[in-house]
């Protein structure tokens, strides 16, 4: 999280030089911190003084020897598209810019090496997760628990308290994640870094993996995997943030995508271990458990060769270490530059906008402010869709289930692999459809057939006549049909649309409180499950989830609002309209054109999106 900045703080006055944006009258309403920057404040002044003001900028920070470079960097942020333009740059400044332009994907190594790092700090979640879910055939046992009585020296202790310690064991990590660890990130952060907060919690999840596997009773598995949730609340909440304030932005938003796939890329790693070492025996499930301190292990050592943030650094006010920084992650100096001195000129009027908010303050819009408040409410419902779709109790507890149908424990973790590929092949051609279906699109469509795949997979569970494969086999197609759907829409979606729909000056407080309904409502599930495939039998228990997903799919058509190719303006557009209104017209005029056009088969144009009017919109600033 941001540490808590205000216009100030003695951190504030160090950072002079830059030009103070005007702009309107902000006092008595706080609902203008609703509002993205959408304006380039670079425009509100002359060309010359542009100039004056970004070489005033370098020379007061301690970067003399670079002013004329930053001259000629605020030029080109302040209309990038018509750098072409600006005569004052050099033949190799000219041509590092139009190769940028024709290479989205063009950056120094060092860019690319920092991403990969994130990569694997997404990749660490997943098989952290997986680690568990083949470890679930052994360590009840191993343990003496999921015996039908365990004598605890007071006499017989039924199998339904064995069931709430496996699930209570499962569940700890998202439980301490949600509602710890994703609220202690704001002081870490402002402390120790972006770099080294997530050293820290790279060191929390190597050390609380080899714990887990060492451990000599429940309570010891359990207070290992208690401090790994906060762990993983910490990384989740911070690598994100640190991979976005290192990235171009042409490439940001793809960022957001990657994180998803590298999750499901580490819950099939995390499947490729469990099958690796489900030959040796009774220690099996210690390694499946500690395995998962590999991409920890690796993330904590290559962190420390990355550079710190240069947003960070910006806001303590180290603006020539933040330079530094930004400059090793852009292929040329002009580059480098213009990203930097555009990135502290934003900050300055998000400063401005904030008008010396808090954290809390700021996580406190998230509800009380409409346009947060609606934009609040279609993240909060992809957030826990994404638990109620039922997906994850087929990451924590395949392999019991595909056991419990009949498949032996080393054919469970196969299965159980098929799933973790399933997720990451399916979710490559989502990065694709999500920004020309769109978000909301996708979910529509495919939490039908989520809860269609699984209440098949649970009454496939009834059959208990003819071969074994004639028992099995559909239940696992209808599993990994449902994975398939899953991959398609909400996998991806949830994190992608939570990330955007927030204003700049709330983002991270309100992916914070997603981060904390995603997580939370996964330790519910994962702490639920076990004594509710015995109450329920494993039928109603998938049954049930069938049903969440039709429960998610009404709240996905009331609140989640399409975000597909807007532009910052758009949004606010979009999320400024009230709830009853925009309900009202999806029910009176979206959904009549929806039967029509693929019902009817009726060739009819699409419906433009509801939009506030955009009058309303600027009177907030008024």
């Amino acid at each position: 999280m941001d540490d808590k900045s205000s216009p100030d703080s003695p951190n504030e006055k160090e950072m002079i030089g830059a030009p103070e944006p005007e702009k309107a009258d902000l006092s008595g309403r706080r609902q203008s911190v609703a509002l993205n920057i959408v304006e380039n404040p670079l425009k509100r002044g002359t060309r010359e003084q542009t100039v004056l003001d970004a070489q005033s900028f370098a020379e007061l920070n301690g970067m003399p020897e670079h002013a004329d470079l930053f001259g000629r960097a605020a030029l080109v942020a302040r209309d990038p598209e018509r750098f072409d333009l600006v005569d004052e740059l050099g033949g190799d400044e000219r041509a590092a810019l139009a190769y940028e332009k024709d290479h989205k994907w063009h950056g120094p190594f060092m860019l690319w090496y920092s991403i990969s790092l994130c990569a694997i700090g997404a990749a660490t979640q997943g098989w952290d997760q997986t680690g568990s879910n083949g470890a679930n055939l052994s360590f009840p046992q191993a343990f003496g628990l999921w015996d039908q009585s365990l004598n605890d020296g007071k006499g017989a202790v039924p199998a339904g308290r064995d069931e709430w310690i496996v699930g209570t064991i499962n569940a700890i990590i998202f439980l301490t994640a949600g509602l710890i660890g994703a609220f202690i990130v704001d002081p870490l952060n402002h402390y120790f870094g972006r770099r080294g907060e997530i050293f820290i919690t790279a060191c929390i999840l190597t050390a609380t993996p080899i714990g887990s596997g060492f451990a000599q009773s429940w309570q010891g598995l359990f207070a290992a995997r208690f401090v790994m949730g906060i762990g993983i609340g910490a990384k989740n909440a911070t690598v994100p943030i640190y991979s976005a304030e290192m990235a171009p932005a042409r490439i940001r938003g793809a960022l957001v995508m990657f994180w998803q796939l590298w999750v499901v890329a580490g819950i099939f790693l995390g499947f490729c271990a469990n099958v690796i070492v489900k030959d040796t025996g009774s220690i099996s499930w210690r390694l499946q458990l500690g395995s998962a301190f590999i991409p920890s292990f690796i993330l904590g050592i290559g962190i420390f060769f990355c550079p710190e943030s240069p947003r960070w650094l910006m806001k303590h006010g180290k603006i020539a270490r933040g330079y530094d920084s930004m400059r090793r992650l852009r292929a040329h100096p002009i580059i480098g530059a213009r990203d930097y001195y555009y990135s502290y000129i934003i900050y300055k009027e998000e400063l401005k906008l904030a008008r010396g908010a808090g954290y809390f303050a700021r996580l406190w819009d998230c509800f009380a402010v409409p346009r947060i408040r609606r934009a609040n409410y279609g993240a909060s419902t992809v957030m826990i869709g994404q638990q109620m779709c039922g997906i994850n109790i087929i990451s924590f507890y395949s392999s019991s289930i595909f056991e419990r149908v009949g498949y032996t424990a080393e054919q469970a973790l196969y299965a159980s692999l098929g799933y973790g590929a399933i997720q990451v092949v399916f979710t490559i051609p989502t990065l694709f459809l999500i920004d020309t279906k769109g978000r909301r699109t996708l979910t529509l469509i495919t939490f039908p057939l989520m809860c269609i795949f699984l209440l098949a997979a649970g009454l496939s569970l009834l059959k208990t006549t003819g071969s074994r494969g004639e028992q099995i086999g559909p239940v696992v197609l209808f599993v990994y049909l449902f994975t398939i759907a899953y991959s398609l829409g909400e996998g991806p979606v949830a994190f992608q649309y939570s990330a955007e729909v927030f204003p700049t000056i709330q983002r991270e407080q309100g992916m914070a409180w997603a981060v904390c309904i995603n997580n939370t409502f996964a330790g519910v599930l994962s702490l639920t499950f076990p004594r509710m495939q015995t109450v329920m039998t494993p039928t109603g228990a998938f049954g049930f989830y069938a049903g969440l997903n039709l429960i998610a799919w009404f709240m996905v058509f009331c609140f989640v609002r399409e975000t597909k190719q807007l532009t910052l303006e758009e949004l606010d557009q979009v999320f400024s309209v009230p709830t009853s209104r925009y309900i009202s017209h999806e029910l009176t005029v979206w959904l009549p054109w929806f039967l029509k056009r693929y019902v009817l088969r009726k060739n009819i144009p699409r419906p433009p999106l509801i939009l506030e009017k955009e009058e309303k919109v600027e009177k907030i600033l008024e």
